[in-house]
């Protein structure tokens, strides 16, 4: 049984237990938030759409956190009353949360919690490979939408990836990048590729159904469901004797979390850029 509990019944933490559902990406989703009972209910509403909607997962609401308990992902959204969370509340939960569910794999799903990750593993000693940032994919999907519109094709035939730090520090490795199968930089003129990557810093933060997709798209990787490689934010990694920064970058996940960073080969300006972005 693949269990997820979604902590905050906002409109992100919603959205998500409901496209969830709707894929049956999840057997038992728990949705999470001290607001009342408005997770007991957000629950019910889409339990009764699934007749209709012909989805067999459970969806089921709760006031407290210790629900999250024996879940196989833990998804950090945003509350009913607070927004996403974030700063010290968002690492109370996390440190609560590690304590609760420490095989679990916690992904953050707001677009607001970069640093939550760089101080969950630094403060919290969290494991790099289990705590996850999902909100860069929302991000790579934008792109993909304004790349389509400069080729005038569908978004669909475009393939690319998204590194760095939003919003205004950020690489689109076009080497790697594709427009119906064919090299991006041989379809797109260079004034094109200009263009999408000057609107860039206008796209972020996505709004909330952009991060329900992209964390969805996440959870279903990790569930095994799919092997579509995804950008998220991950954990800096000190080893090579520099202090870094949590930064997107284009990985495959699994059943434990973070299983390869995929980051294609990047001409020299990008490898600079991506490096500048990633130093503290």
């Amino acid at each position: 049984m693949f269990t997820v509990a979604i902590v905050g019944a906002g409109e992100l933490g919603s959205l998500l237990a409901q496209r969830l559902a709707q894929r049956d990406a999840a057997t038992d989703i728990r949705l999470i938030d001290d607001g009342g009972r408005v997770a007991e209910g957000k629950a019910l509403d889409i339990m009764q759409s699934a007749p209709i909607e012909r989805f067999a997962a459970r969806v089921s609401g709760a006031g407290d956190v210790s629900v999250a308990a024996g879940s196989a992902v833990v998804v950090v959204a945003d509350r009913v009353r607070g927004g996403e969370w974030s700063g010290e509340d968002g690492l109370m939960l996390l440190q609560r949360l590690k304590g609760l569910v420490s095989g679990a794999i916690v992904v953050c799903a707001g677009a607001d919690q970069r640093q939550l990750i760089e101080r969950g593993s630094r403060e919290l000693r969290l494991a790099r490979r289990k705590l996850i940032g999902s909100a860069p994919e929302a991000l790579v999907a934008a792109v993909r939408a304004m790349v389509a519109l400069e080729a005038n094709t569908s978004p669909q035939d475009v393939s690319l990836t998204i590194a760095g730090v939003p919003p205004d520090q950020l690489v689109v490795p076009w080497e790697d990048a594709t427009i119906g199968g064919l090299s991006a930089m041989r379809t797109l003129e260079d004034v094109s590729r200009r263009r999408v990557m000057a609107r860039l810093p206008a796209l972020w933060p996505p709004g909330p159904y952009a991060l329900a997709t992209a964390a969805s798209k996440v959870i279903e990787a990790i569930g095994g469901r799919s092997r579509a490689r995804a950008s998220c934010f991950i954990a800096p990694d000190d080893s090579g004797g520099r202090r870094t920064r949590a930064a997107a970058l284009p990985v495959r996940l699994g059943p434990e979390g973070l299983a390869a960073v995929a980051l294609p080969e990047l001409d020299s300006r990008d490898r600079v850029a991506l490096e500048t972005a990633m130093l503290l």
